[in-house]
């Protein structure tokens, strides 16, 4: 995500989502009653009088703005939907103050005008921006003897290589081909050593090498392996990058990598509570009692309860206390076993009722 226009003063922030990521964020970030304002399209009917039963009227599009009523985000399908009043548009196209469904698109600019942008609100924008410039996945497609790496940063793809590996033809003597073959994984190996941080890498390739160097990975590089996935593409090289994009593999896994660190808090707050432990609190009144004492060192919050419970001064407290606030989807499993519990959770540093 990306900042293209600002003006605090108005209270307008116009942002470009790159990511499904971004728009996870955006389902936060965007409040009822807040003005959007974006590209859209909608079908115009003929109004001249001359219409037919058999006229769905034109596609049209252009800017409209909306005040929010209501937002939609469904994490496995990365739809984000506003459902407002029109406050901005065309008039002779569409009628001020009637509903519409604006869809908030992937590098199509958004422009967000609130009376208020809270500290909260502002921090999680610039979480957001700040993991834009993160490496999110790589994909690695082999051919034959050639490596090529696609870097995938939420402002695009950076390539890497190709990596070269000199193998000699089948017909030669197998031992020493093979370790030829040795020499060039070790070396994209060492190409991908580079990127301690990535979580994820996409094996692809359109023959046996990607996975005979997966097999490789899990017998001398274990800790590398286990971040892997393999994928298979008609073709290497960049085009097969390509593929690999098309299908929509790294942005599925980024999202399940997202949802399986809220499952494992979410578990471990399960856990304690599973074993009559002091160092959990849940529900509203046991997580605020144990805030207001410096106890939380953890607090989970379900995303949809931030606005109703206004919980933004309880969130700011536990990191002023150098505490972790995580917020969790209502869209998964994790999620609905929070919203039993109240919504709210915290794991403790100590047991502050002693």
């Amino acid at each position: 995500m990306r900042i293209a226009y600002q003006d605090m003063k108005k209270g307008v922030i116009e942002l470009v989502p790159e990511t499904l990521d971004d728009l996870w964020h955006l389902s936060h970030i965007i409040e009822a009653n807040d003005l959007i304002s974006s590209k859209t399209t909608r079908r115009i009917q003929d109004t001249s009088g001359e219409k037919i039963r058999s006229d769905r009227g034109i596609k049209k599009t252009f800017y409209l703005g909306i005040i929010v009523e209501s937002l939609n985000f469904h994490i496995y399908t990365g739809k984000l939907r506003a459902t407002g009043t029109i406050e901005k548009g065309p008039e002779d196209l569409i009628p001020l103050g009637s509903h519409h469904t604006l869809e908030i698109k992937l590098n199509i600019p958004l422009r967000i005008k609130k009376e208020k942008w809270s500290r909260w609100t502002l921090k999680r924008l610039k979480q957001a921006i700040e993991a834009s410039k993160k490496l999110s996945a790589i994909i690695l497609v082999l051919e034959d003897d050639t490596a090529d790496m696609g870097l995938i940063r939420q402002f695009g793809v950076e390539y890497y290589g190709p990596l070269i590996g000199h193998i000699s033809g089948k017909r030669i003597e197998q031992k020493d081909r093979r370790k030829n073959v040795v020499l060039f994984y070790e070396t994209v190996v060492d190409a991908l050593k580079k990127f301690k941080e990535v979580q994820t890498i996409v094996i692809a390739g359109p023959g046996f090498v990607k996975g005979d160097f997966h097999s490789y990975l899990s017998e001398k590089h274990p800790e590398i392996a286990k971040k892997t996935i393999l994928e298979s593409t008609g073709t290497g090289g960049r085009v097969g990058i390509g593929e690999v994009l098309k299908k929509g593999t790294v942005e599925r896994i980024t999202a399940e990598n997202r949802v399986a660190w809220e499952m494992r808090s979410v578990n471990k707050v399960l856990e304690e509570i599973s074993k009559s432990s002091s160092a959990v609190a849940y529900g509203k009144k046991q997580v605020l009692d144990a805030v207001n004492a410096g106890a939380a060192e953890q607090l989970l919050v379900l995303d949809k309860m931030v606005r109703q419970e206004d919980l933004e001064k309880v969130m700011d407290m536990v990191e002023r206390m150098n505490g972790e606030v995580i917020m969790v989807s209502s869209e998964h499993e994790g999620g609905k076993q929070l919203e039993a519990l109240g919504g709210l959770a915290a794991l403790l540093r100590y047991n502050f009722t002693d």
